[in-house]
């Protein structure tokens, strides 16, 4: 089935190609080739590769659908809340929220297309339904729209910060406060086009924190809620007051903390999520639970404690 999109203003000017290629997350020669097979053109205009796509134009996207089974599907994804708006989705780590450049992994909207959960069409080409994403490498509970008018409501809701997202988070040493905002611009990195950093020139970001359970000069637990929602922004802010998520090697985290506990990722969930339903109004509340890697690292670090207790 066809898609038609208008011609996104930042990509007014630049060459076809180019365009496609961003539109659709793919890589340049990739764009190039579904252009010159006639799977994405304008319309009632020919466009070669390197032709400038126009103001008020409309792109038409038409892929051949790719063999399913070549993307690996997450059987074990549980979902968590479901209607005829919104699928609320237990995403397990290892799993992304949408295909991408490079990434050959499972993802949360492939594998409700397998299981049948209808999508709205609503969104970029391949990230359909998708108003807010967890990192790879984060577990825990993820909104998908499966009709157009919450995916209108919900991408309102994700962008005006009325959705009450909480995480739950092992972050390395003791935290002065019991309670306390990191409010610090955050932007890419100069060193890595993978990760981010606190710098004057990002976007505006703001975390929440409240402790849940200390471990001595080792660890704290804690509850996080954001108001923003930045790249990697938990793992950001915390790595840069001193305390990177315990696993989080790529912010700082002691390595041999993470192999002692036995986890091979930054310690992160995202429990629960909290919004207003796009067609009842009603304010709905979902909960997770920790995955069992999660689980066994902080029964783990407690029982660290408790020996430190007794000395």
């Amino acid at each position: 089935m066809s898609r038609l999109v208008p011609a996104p203003d930042a990509l007014v000017g630049a060459r076809f190609d180019v365009a496609v290629s961003k539109m659709l997350g793919v890589s340049r020669s990739k764009a190039a080739t579904l252009i010159d097979t006639g799977q994405v053109r304008v319309l009632n205009r020919d466009l070669s590769k390197s032709s400038t796509l126009q103001a008020g134009e409309t792109v038409e996207i038409d892929l051949i659908e790719e063999r399913r089974e070549l993307e690996p599907i997450a059987d074990d994804m549980a979902i968590r809340y479901e209607d005829d708006d919104v699928v609320v989705v237990d995403k397990p780590v290892g799993v992304a929220a949408h295909a991408s450049v490079g990434w050959t992994g499972p993802t949360v909207l492939g594998s409700l297309l397998d299981r049948g959960v209808h999508i709205t069409s609503y969104g970029a080409a391949g990230r359909q339904g998708i108003v807010s994403r967890l990192d790879v490498g984060t577990s825990g509970l993820m909104l998908v729209c499966k009709s157009d008018l919450a995916y209108v409501e919900m991408r309102r809701q994700f962008a005006e910060h009325e959705v009450v997202k909480t995480y739950h988070a092992l972050v390395q040493g003791n935290l002065k406060e019991d309670k306390a905002t990191i409010d610090a611009p955050i932007g890419r990195a100069k060193v890595s086009d993978f990760r981010f950093c606190v710098t004057p020139a990002g976007k505006p970001a703001i975390t929440h924190w409240d402790v849940m359970e200390r471990f001595g000069s080792e660890a704290t637990l804690v509850k996080v809620n954001l108001e923003t929602g930045r790249t990697h922004q938990i793992r950001v802010h915390f790595s840069s007051i001193g305390h990177p998520l315990v696993g989080d090697h790529m912010y700082g985290a002691n390595p041999v903390l993470a192999e002692e506990l036995g986890i091979e990722r930054q310690w992160l969930h995202a429990m629960q999520l909290e919004f207003r339903h796009p067609r009842t109004h009603v304010w709905t509340t979902v909960r997770s639970s920790y995955p069992a890697d999660l689980a066994h690292a902080l029964d783990a670090m407690r029982a660290r404690h408790a020996e430190d207790d007794q000395r």
